[in-house]
């Protein structure tokens, strides 16, 4: 869990900062909040201390014998300002220190990370990016507005970065950039096979997992290919999104496994297709009461990318999940462990899926068997589950 201090000053934007305070604590870091007096103008500290659950007090003369503003600034791992408007760009830059936002960010010796947010004729303004430029030349992290609709109904650059956005920067900030110079190739969600052009058989996943590992490794310096089944497209830093629906495509999209050096398999494949999918769709006036389909098997991906590994004498560490429904957590580990062993993978990430606790869902529990003797189990939110995974694939 890291400590971040989350600077809010007064623009409209300001009610976008909920999104990003959430996002924050879901992945398990502590968020203390410091409003400007204008922020609370547009975003009310009672919902700040309810997303953040901490006190939200930004009154720099309160509990003076703390030394409130030091006390914040040495416990940050991260400071955020988000939205930060041209005055706190101005202030900033030549280190005016009036009230308990200032002075915690002059304060501080932890990566700071801001995110203007103002109208285009103020962010284009020579004065503006006169002071980005010192700003970013101590060492200040800035978050690039983007274009869109703006307070209204003008349009153009100076919107502020999505709560997403600013959370992928603040995380790759935050964690070890210990994947640098790897490849990663990760894939998510489930196949779909076609029954007739409207109709397939599918599966639950959701490919929540496999983002948040694409994303995590991504924050973590790795350059990322994700092969996404039947989700929608994911855009973010070090990211190469490769959408696919079928089993075949899915395999047609990670024949090139030499040039990686982790493969994380979590895309729930179907084991089996329709042997003659109808190329016109299936009436069921002409079907009746009854049809029956032919089935023929899907290759087997995750053994047919060990056995490519083998015979390419590669060292890339191969990663395999697997779904189960088991009756408790013995079951779950023998089945896991039969998997590790018929497989070949390097690692296996196993769930328990029954009564449908993980599809869809933004928290997960696994057990993470692997074939040098480590055995462990992690749950919370999927992106913690995705750096607790990262963590033993960095000791592999």
């Amino acid at each position: 869990m890291s400590h971040i201090v989350l600077g809010i000053t007064g623009g409209i934007a300001a009610y976008k900062a909920a999104s990003l305070i959430r996002l924050l604590t879901e992945a398990g870091h502590s968020v203390k909040v410091i409003p400007t007096e204008n922020a609370l103008r547009f975003i009310g500290a009672a919902t700040l201390e309810a997303l953040s659950h901490n006190a939200v007090d930004p009154d720099l003369y309160s509990d003076i014998d703390s030394v409130k503003h030091i006390a914040l600034a040495q416990e940050a791992d991260l400071c955020i300002v988000a939205p930060a408007t041209a005055s706190f760009l101005a202030r900033t830059a030549i280190g005016i220190a009036d009230d308990l936002l200032s002075n915690t960010v002059l304060a501080t010796t932890a990566p700071i990370l801001i995110a203007p947010a103002m109208h285009t004729e103020m962010w284009l303004n020579p004065a503006t990016q006169s002071n980005i430029a010192t700003l970013e030349g101590r060492g200040i992290n800035i978050l690039s507005p983007a274009s869109g609709r703006l307070t209204g109904k003008d349009t153009g650059v100076g919107r502020l970065a999505e709560p997403e956005q600013i959370f992928e920067a603040a995380l790759a900030l935050l964690q070890p950039q210990d994947f640098a110079g790897k490849r990663f190739l990760v894939t998510a969600g489930g196949t779909q096979e076609p029954i007739d052009p409207v109709r397939f058989i599918g599966n639950r996943s959701s490919g929540k997992q496999g983002v948040a590992i694409a994303r995590a490794a991504a924050a973590r310096g790795a350059q990322v290919r994700l092969v996404g089944a039947n989700i929608p497209s994911v855009h973010s830093r070090n990211i190469e999104f490769i959408g696919v629906e079928t089993a075949e495509q899915l395999s047609n999209s990670m024949q090139d496994l030499e040039n990686f050096d982790f493969m994380v398999m979590s895309a729930a494949v179907a084991d089996f297709r329709v042997t003659s999918p109808a190329v016109t769709k299936l009436k069921k006036s002409a079907i009746g009461d009854r049809m029956t389909i032919e089935l023929e098997a899907n290759p087997d991906l995750l053994a047919g990318a060990v056995a490519k590994k083998r015979e390419l004498d590669l060292s890339c560490v191969i990663v395999g999940f697997a779904a189960e429904t088991a009756s408790d957590d013995s079951e779950l580990r023998q089945l896991a462990a039969h998997k590790l062993m018929s497989k070949g993978c390097d690692v296996l990430v196993a769930n328990d899926v029954a009564r449908n606790a993980v599809f869809g869902s933004d928290s997960n529990s696994v057990l993470l068997l692997a074939q040098s003797a480590i055995e462990t189990r992690f749950e919370g939110s999927k992106d913690k589950v995705a750096n607790d995974i990262l963590d033993i694939l960095s000791n592999l």
